[in-house]
C-alpha cells in the first residue's frame, strides 16, 4: 500500500508519534509526504519515506494527483481546527475533495487515522490492492 502523510504544523509532532506507534504496520508500506512532515517523521522514526515538496510549494498537489492516478492508497491528513490560514484550509479542503472523489480512505485526526491503520493492520484494505492490479496493463 502507498499511503501518503500531510500534517498542520502544530499537528507535526502529533504525526510523528502516531508513525513511532505504528511503525511496525507502517515498515510494510511504501509511505511518502509532504517535505517538512515526511523529514520529521524518517528523523524520529528511521521509516523510509519519499519526500515531496513541502505544502507551500506543490507537495499537496503532488499528493492530489497521485491520488487522481491511483497512486495513494491511504492518506493520513492531521489538521489543525484552528488554523487562521485560508490557504492552509483550502489545501485541506482540496485534498479531502480529491480523497472523497477517489474513493481513497482518508483520516483527518488521531482517532480516525488509528480506525485506519487498525483496519489495515487487520487486511480490510486489501482491495485497494485489487485497484493497482486492475488497473496494469
Amino acid at each position: 500500500m502507498n499511503i501518503a502523510f500531510l500534517a498542520h504544523d502544530k499537528k507535526k509532532e502529533l504525526m510523528v508519534q502516531f508513525c513511532t506507534a505504528y511503525k511496525s504496520v507502517l515498515m510494510k508500506h511504501n509511505l511518502l509526504a509532504t517535505a517538512t512532515t515526511g523529514r520529521l517523521i524518517a528523523d524520529n522514526t528511521g521509516l523510509p519515506i519519499t519526500l515531496l515538496l513541502s505544502h507551500k510549494q506543490g507537495g499537496h498537489q503532488q499528493i492530489n494527483a497521485r491520488i487522481a492516478y491511483n497512486e495513494i492508497d491511504l492518506v493520513l491528513l492531521f489538521t489543525d481546527p484552528n488554523t487562521t490560514e485560508p490557504w492552509d484550509d483550502a489545501q485541506m479542503i482540496e485534498t479531502i475533495r480529491c480523497c472523497d472523489k477517489h474513493n481513497v480512505p482518508i483520516a483527518t485526526n488521531l482517532a480516525s487515522a488509528e480506525m485506519l491503520i487498525m483496519g489495515l493492520q487487520r487486511g480490510d484494505l486489501d482491495w485497494r490492492e485489487m485497484l493497482h492490479s486492475k488497473n496494469r496493463y
